[in-house]
C-alpha cells in the first residue's frame, strides 16, 4: 500500500499513519527525516542536501524528490509507505508521479482529512489552557499561520488527486476511532 495522508496541521495525520503503519506492516515516511538520514549516510543526493543546509537554504524540489526516490528503493518499502510532508504542492506532487512512473509503480490511495478551521483554533486554544502553553506550538497565532501556509500551497493538491481518481475524503472532525474505521472503510477498497 502506498500512500498519502493530507490535511491541515492538527487534523490528525500523525495519529492515524501511526496507527495504519502498525496495523498495514508498512513504513511512515518523513521527508525530514529522510533528509537528515541521506545527510549521515553521505549519500551524493545528501551530501548535495547539506550543502544547502548549511548556506540556510530551503532544500529544492528536486533534491527532496531525489531523497524520496531512494529511500522508497529500500527493501522496508516493499510492502509499501505513507508519505509525511511530501508533497507540499502540486510541482511536488507532478515529480512524485514522475519518480513513481519510472519505477512502475504509483500510490494506490490519498487520503483527505477534512477538518473546520475554526474548531481546529478551538482546540489548540482549548489545549493551550489546560496544558499552561507547554508545547512552543500551542498557540491560536501560530496555529493560523500553519493554516493560512496549507490553504495556499497544500490545499490544492485535494483537487489534484481528484482528477487523477486517488483522492478519499474522510471526516477528520470525528473521534479518533471514527476516524480510524472510517480510513479502514477505504482501505479495504484495496
Amino acid at each position: 500500500m502506498r500512500m498519502i495522508l493530507l490535511g491541515p496541521p492538527g487534523a490528525g495525520k500523525g495519529t492515524q499513519a501511526v496507527r495504519i503503519t502498525d496495523k498495514l506492516g508498512i513504513l511512515q515516511l518523513s521527508t525530514g527525516d529522510m533528509l537528515r538520514a541521506a545527510v549521515a549516510a553521505g549519500t551524493e543526493i545528501g551530501l548535495k542536501a547539506k550543502d544547502i543546509m548549511a548556506r540556510g537554504e530551503l532544500v529544492p524540489d528536486d533534491v527532496v524528490v531525489g531523497i524520496i526516490s531512494d529511500r522508497i528503493e529500500q527493501p522496508d518499502c516493499a510492502r509499501g509507505f505513507i508519505l509525511d510532508g511530501f508533497p507540499r504542492t502540486v510541482a511536488q506532487a507532478e515529480a512524485l508521479d514522475r519518480v513513481l512512473k519510472a519505477k512502475g509503480i504509483g500510490l494506490d490511495v490519498v487520503i483527505e482529512l477534512t477538518v473546520d478551521d475554526g474548531i481546529l483554533i478551538q482546540r489548540i486554544e482549548t489545549r493551550a489552557r489546560e496544558t499552561g502553553g507547554a508545547r512552543a506550538d500551542d498557540n491560536a497565532e501560530t496555529l493560523k499561520k500553519r493554516l493560512d501556509v496549507y490553504h495556499a500551497q497544500t490545499a490544492p493538491l485535494v483537487d489534484y488527486y481528484k482528477t487523477t481518481g486517488l483522492l478519499r475524503s474522510v471526516d477528520g472532525m470525528a473521534s479518533i476511532e471514527e476516524v480510524a474505521a472510517a480510513i479502514d472503510g477505504v482501505l479495504a477498497e484495496f
